[in-house]
């Protein structure tokens, strides 16, 4: 569905999958859980699901004209730290806002984790006092301006790489890839485990799994606390993706699972259950999770699995889409494990 569009390449290749034995066994052993660890993608600063994404948008970049990438996200964005990490590999300049998304007052907060990451790969860092909302920002149309305004010339990518053109087109990837993995592995995945906010990963996947009926197998967890909104997000970015790849069917409203239990008590806040799945998953398969995202979509597998919602039997893959850098910006609420 792919060969059409040109990809910078900025992961590994085909990230591994891993079988969560311990923690299959600890939530009673009647369902398989796997990880697809886009965690580790990459060497670029951590890795994550957005580099994906900015594979097929980089070209686009280049093409274009453009000498410095744009982006926002909050003060511990997963997304604006790829952005950073990129722009340095491809010799652009990066200029990121970084708004107040989290009512966080850790004191060191918007010192560590992703934030100085993207500082020491020498991006131009604002703090913007805003507060979430995954849609367009005037902050961002003002950096973009400004840039204009010094003489630069400014290459638009919003947050999460989300509603950019091209945003959907790495997720898309993503099931092509796990389908040949399956092939591999003699057994294909009956749900696939994804934490959703600003969309295009979730949107990405559904494509991509709709084109073997699979749609509604991809569950998301929200993590945003306004799912009505990233539900239409999700749908709109899905439905122009499958437009570009020539999907050959349309996306309906039915196609979409959002399950909205778990995004509480706000976003990028953990609520002590997700805490409690971070500390599970870390001490049964040394395997690290954030509190923002990876957290939750884990504290949502995880109920799920032990409430019943996935048959007996079935084989589940959490995506992993990184971010743990992250969890320094929480360490007050770690500082003893």
């Amino acid at each position: 569905m792919l060969e059409k569009f040109e990809r910078y390449p900025l992961t590994f290749g085909p990230t591994h999958i891993e079988k969560l034995e311990r923690l299959s066994a600890h939530l009673g052993g009647k369902v398989e859980l796997y990880a697809k660890r886009e965690d580790c993608n990459s060497g670029l600063a951590f890795g994550g699901n957005k580099l994906r994404k900015l594979e097929y948008i980089v070209p686009d970049a280049i093409a274009s004209g453009a000498d410095t990438l744009v982006s926002i996200g909050g003060v511990q964005s997963n997304h604006t730290r790829m952005v950073a990490a990129t722009a340095a590999k491809i010799g652009f300049k990066c200029r990121l806002v970084q708004e107040s998304w989290v009512p966080h007052e850790d004191a060191v907060y918007d010192r560590v984790g992703n934030i100085l990451l993207s500082r020491v790969m020498g991006a131009d860092v604002q703090l913007v006092d805003e507060g979430f909302d995954i849609g367009i920002r005037k902050s961002w149309e003002d950096a973009l301006q400004d840039v204009k305004d010094k003489g630069g010339k400014p290459y638009p990518i919003p947050a999460g790489a989300s509603v950019h053109k091209y945003g959907g087109l790495g997720y898309v990837a993503f099931a092509e890839e796990v389908r040949a993995q399956e092939e591999e592995l003699g057994f294909k995945f009956d749900y696939i485990v994804v934490c959703t906010v600003t969309g295009s990963t979730h949107a990405g996947m559904l494509v991509g799994f709709a084109a073997d009926g699979r749609a509604r197998n991809v569950i998301g967890i929200d993590a945003s606390g306004t799912p009505d909104q990233t539900r239409a997000q999700v749908l709109e970015i899905a439905r122009r993706t499958a437009g570009l790849v020539e999907l050959g069917r349309e996306i309906g409203d039915e196609d979409l699972v959002l399950v909205e239990d778990y995004a509480y008590p706000a976003y990028g806040v953990p609520s002590q259950e997700t805490k409690d799945a971070i500390r599970l998953c870390a001490r049964l398969e040394g395997m690290m999770t954030d509190p923002v995202y990876e957290g939750k979509s884990m504290q949502g597998m995880i109920d799920l699995v032990k409430k019943g919602y996935f048959p007996e039997g079935s084989r589940v893959l959490y995506a992993h889409l990184g971010g743990v850098p992250a969890i320094n910006g929480y360490s007050y609420a770690f500082r003893n494990g």
